[in-house]
């Protein structure tokens, strides 16, 4: 697996980006030019550039007509957010759009689509004896498929990145089912919770915190 490339002229955005992704089990190197960039883009490969568009001397437009020749997959991350800066960007060849200020989990999210669609970047979680491929989307328990739902899934990947840590309902709620969707269901999380402590054998693995949310325990618990 080859590093992901993380390009802005703010060197405390692309810490940002840098743990955030680093966290979801992605190498990253990040640089604050344009020009930075470009050097590094001539020395090695990378599965992914994150680029910013309004960065001085070589914005994010120049920096990516010099990457598409390289087939490197790119996604605009950037302050730009009027729909003609957008649609720019798609049209230039960008493979995502992502407006400032963004969620890690959905820049997470965003990051995984694009690299399943260009075949790079396979990342595995295991947790006991359950292996995930995020690349394909394939959850095995000993060996053997698990059929999960999409919610499942996306609920069992934030465990996963976040094992050890509390992570509160109103949190899985918003990132998983979207702000607003679960206001009339509060028992939909609770209830995907327990199809998947059923489905992978985690009755005492994922603790409920009582009124708080839910943590999936570490490999010595």
């Amino acid at each position: 697996m080859k590093p992901i490339l993380i390009v802005d002229d703010e060197e405390a955005i692309v810490g940002l980006i840098k743990r955030t992704l680093t966290d979801a089990g992605y190498p990253c190197v990040g640089v604050t030019s344009g020009v930075e960039a470009a050097d590094l883009l001539e020395q090695k490969h990378f599965d992914l550039v994150v680029l910013d568009v309004m960065m001085p001397e070589v914005d994010g437009y120049d920096l990516l007509r010099y990457i598409l020749p390289t087939g490197t997959p790119t996604i605009f991350l950037t302050a730009k957010g009027a729909l003609a800066d957008r649609v720019r960007g798609l049209q230039m060849g960008a493979d995502d759009y992502i407006v400032k200020p963004f969620e890690p989990a959905e820049l997470v999210a965003r990051v995984e689509s694009v690299l399943r669609r260009a075949g790079r970047g396979t990342v595995s979680f295991s947790a006991w004896d359950v292996k995930v491929d995020t690349a394909a989307c394939r959850v095995t328990k000993g060996g053997e498929p698990v059929a999960l739902t999409p919610k499942e899934y996306d609920l069992l990947m934030l465990l996963l990145r976040n094992r050890g840590s509390v992570l509160y309902r109103d949190y899985l709620y918003e990132t998983v089912w979207g702000e607003d969707e679960m206001l009339d269901n509060t028992r939909t999380l609770d209830t995907h919770i327990q199809r998947l402590r059923k489905k992978l054998g985690w009755e005492t693995k994922i603790t409920t915190i009582h009124r708080v949310g839910y943590r999936l325990e570490g490999e010595d618990t």
